[in-house]
């Protein structure tokens, strides 16, 4: 009976480890608004960004169509889904700017920022 017990106790347990790796697929959350890397680390696809030649946490390629992230560079307040402010020190997100091979495509805009549903 006790080995019942200890068995079901670690299968329960098991089940929230198993729920959040489950919800950890790295690529773009629509939902949240948020990228996750291969490593399973999280990172807003607004906010402060500073662009860096190497040791990115997402690799960006810009284009002109079939983007996955509409963005709007904001001087303040980017507090939405797809408002970006470029700064130099204490960013939310360092991007690399690539030609080929990228994490996320993104079209700069005037208007409606957000990911692409």
């Amino acid at each position: 009976m006790k080995k019942v017990l200890i068995i079901a106790l670690m299968a329960l347990m098991a089940m929230p480890m198993m729920a959040q790796s489950g919800d950890k697929k790295p690529g773009i959350n629509k939902d949240n608004c948020t990228y996750v890397t291969k490593d399973g680390k999280t990172f807003n696809l607004y906010g402060k960004v500073k662009i860096v030649d190497s040791f990115p946490d997402i690799k960006v390629q810009i284009v002109d169509s079939f983007e996955d992230l509409d963005v709007k560079l904001v001087d303040a307040f980017p507090d939405q889904c797809g408002k970006v402010k470029l700064v130099e020190s204490f960013p939310d997100v360092k991007v690399q700017i690539v030609n080929s091979f990228p994490d996320i495509k993104v079209k700069i805009v005037d208007s409606f920022p957000g990911v692409k549903k």
